[in-house]
């Protein structure tokens, strides 16, 4: 499909009323298929191209600028409070079926056939079965197509107005797709998906701020936000379910015919929902949506069903304002509350120490959990979390159980002190005893122990392995699980006393497989300095502060002894990655991994760091490699220009001294004849590095 099949551009004597009309009718044509179906049309830029295009014809002519267009969806309003609005027809709850097995949809079903008078046994009742979303309830009134309000549900009578903050929700059609009634009011759930909630809480925990206690208390809060440019900050998505006030439209005559019709009007309406016949039906649908709730990638709490025929629900009616016809069925609650025994520290993959409560054994989001994330210091403060207390605690799909708060009035007087990372570990790594660390600008405390810290061994070995560092190829993920597991790797120098025997003896690693990897590792022990130092996994030493060090330092014993002051003489380091190093190799146990690393045969040319004085002829150029070069790998061309003082940028740019151009160039190649920069072939790059300066 070509950006012609999509947006047909008006005539060059259109008149701006036409070309208005038709940037917001494509315009939201894009963001249904972007946010509705997802399943975009077009690349991000050609939306903000039209997009733009659109604002600046309504800044023009501001009399075009319509409460249905697309730069109308964000608008930055402060409100001082929220407006009433009386719903025109209640916004009713449903009656819970507590029992949360087949026997509460048996005896729904066994209340509808009496309410029927269906005495006949192969009389079976037609429901509709849908999910039960665990978000804040919204009322969205169109008229004439367009959304002119959005109110919470409130006491049922009387709800909130906040369409300033519904406008923001991209899943929410501002302008309904075909032919729309004169009126439709819309019920639905704006919820939180679960992924979106944790990113929003981990942005939270980087900038300091107070975390969500669960994804619908986010979206709630983001709804009733005053700043409706707070609730655009905020992830949430929205799902139709039913219907308000209608005026002028031939309502389907069955529900499900309903949730069919809202789609066709633009609304994101779930999938898993589905007509069944009877309570066999009925208990088939909670019995398999149940399978499924964990991998949902959102919160549910439950499953509703509704008697299909509309007539049928006109019938059956109301019974102490809930609707005989509907009933939501539940599963076991996601929350529950125990007592926390003990706060444990973990050791990450990474050196990341996390602590975590240890807790009277609670049966929650199906199963018992005995232990619970506090994420980190700062976020176990804020909480209060202390020994003896009592907490909530929440479990939801895959997410690993939390505690979500302090349940303060249950604290008993013996309750523990406040967590202090540092205090609780004496100051030293759990796993290995290293020092721990914590950087201003961050909430986790950190192991030091790096390479000897036996959590983070598997990590630590990945690392050291990957090809922009040792290079050892065929040394990946399961392997060197295996390694790890079965304690034939218990220290990095371990790897080269790895041989074919030992290998070969493990799951799916023959004798071949063996010899290669035994072959790769061999391999390794010839590299570099920058490539060594960037193995080590130093924590903010990446590949190009590692050729740094080793071009200022020149060898490893100099750089092991280094003060701060003199890393801070390295370019481009500053305080931050200096204290890192030095806290690095100020433990013994770092240095002597470096050194049986030697003793295996671990070796690379050394210089003497800042006396280097070989010619740099590329000394301030700035160098782009594209397409493949006919003997020389990327690595090897970009470590040559390095080498020669040069820098390799990854774009095109007016500053881009010359373009290197192998077969097969792409657009950096049209980018470079576009700014008229030098472009050169392989042999023009090593006869430039062959002369002593380069003009």
């Amino acid at each position: 499909m070509t950006q012609a099949d999509l947006f047909d551009t008006p005539p060059s004597d259109s008149s701006p009323v036409e070309e208005v009309a038709l940037l917001k009718q494509t315009l939201q044509r894009y963001a249904h298929a972007y946010y509705v179906l997802d399943a975009p049309l077009v690349p991000d830029a050609e939306y903000d191209r039209l997009y733009q295009q659109l604002e600046r014809l309504e800044a023009e002519y501001p009399e075009l600028k319509t409460p249905d267009s697309p730069t109308q969806r964000v608008i930055g309003t402060v409100l001082d409070g929220f407006q009433p609005v009386k719903h025109v027809i209640p916004m009713l709850s449903i009656r819970t079926e507590t029992d949360t097995e087949a026997t509460g949809a048996i005896a729904f079903d066994n209340r509808i056939r009496k309410e029927l008078e269906l005495t006949d046994l192969l009389s079976e009742v037609e429901y509709a079965a849908e999910l039960k979303f665990d978000g804040l309830a919204i009322s969205l009134r169109y008229e004439n197509g367009v959304l002119v309000q959005a109110a919470t549900r409130g006491d049922g009578e009387t709800g909130e107005n906040v369409t300033h903050n519904i406008r923001t929700i991209g899943q929410i059609p501002l302008k309904l797709m075909g032919s729309a009634p004169t009126v439709l009011e819309v019920r639905g759930e704006v919820y939180m998906r679960r992924d979106d909630f944790e990113a929003l809480n981990e942005k939270q925990r980087e900038q300091h701020d107070k975390t969500f206690v669960n994804p619908r208390n986010a979206a709630a809060g983001a709804v009733r936000q005053l700043d409706s440019g707070i609730a655009a900050t905020r992830p949430l998505s929205f799902f139709a379910y039913g219907l308000g006030e209608t005026v002028d439209w031939d309502v389907p005559t069955t529900h499900s015919g309903v949730l069919d019709a809202l789609a066709d009007y633009g609304f994101p309406v779930c999938k898993h929902r589905e007509v069944v016949r009877g309570a066999t039906g009925l208990a088939e649908f909670h019995q398999k949506v149940g399978a499924l709730r964990d991998q949902l990638p959102y919160d549910i709490d439950g499953v509703v069903y509704k008697v299909n025929r509309r007539d049928l629900q006109a019938r059956l009616g109301f019974v102490s304002r809930e609707p005989r016809w509907a009933v939501a069925h539940k599963y076991p609650a996601q929350e529950q509350m125990t007592t926390v025994l003990a706060i444990d520290v973990q050791v990450g993959r990474t050196g990341k120490l996390t602590p975590v409560a240890k807790l009277e054994p609670v049966f929650v989001g199906g199963v018992t959990v005995s232990n619970a994330t506090l994420h980190n210091e700062e976020e176990t403060q804020r909480k209060d979390v202390r020994v003896g207390d009592t907490v909530i605690v929440r479990r939801a799909g895959d997410v690993i159980p939390e505690v979500v708060s302090v349940v303060l009035e249950k604290r008993p007087s013996h309750v523990g002190g406040v967590f202090k990372m540092d205090e609780w570990l004496y100051h030293a790594c759990p796993v290995c005893g290293s020092e721990i660390a914590k950087e201003e600008t961050e909430a986790d405390w950190r192991c030091t122990g790096g390479l000897f810290c036996s959590a983070q061994r598997k990590q630590a070995l990945l690392h050291f392995a990957q090809r922009r560092a040792m290079d050892i190829e065929g040394l990946g993920d399961k392997l060197v699980d295996q390694l790890v597991e079965e304690g034939i790797i218990r220290v990095l120098p371990d790897l080269y006393k790895l041989g074919i025997l030992k290998l070969s003896a493990l799951a799916r690693m023959g004798e071949k497989s063996a010899q290669n990897l035994v072959d790769a590792i061999e391999k390794s022990k010839q590299t570099t300095l920058p490539r060594f130092l960037f193995s080590l996994g130093i924590r903010h030493v990446g590949e190009a502060t590692a050729k740094d060090l080793a071009k200022h330092f020149g060898n490893i014993d100099r750089l092991m002894d280094a003060t701060e002051e003199e890393l801070l003489s390295v370019n481009d380091v500053g305080p931050v990655v200096a204290s890192s190093i030095r806290t690095f190799f100020a433990q013994s146990h770092n240095k002597e991994v470096v050194e049986q690393l030697r003793v295996a045969g671990v070796t690379w040319p050394e210089s003497n760091g800042q006396d280097d004085n070989s010619p740099k002829p590329f000394a301030g150029k700035t160098i782009v490699l594209t397409g493949t070069l006919p003997t020389l790998g990327r690595d090897d061309a970009k470590a040559l220009i390095e080498n020669a003082g040069g820098k390799v940028s990854g774009s095109v740019s007016k500053k881009t001294s010359f373009v290197v151009a192998g077969e097969a160039a792409g657009s950096k190649l049209d980018k470079a004849n576009e700014l008229g920069v030098t472009v050169i072939d392989e042999a023009g790059l090593l006869a430039l590095l062959a002369t002593p300066e380069t003009e």
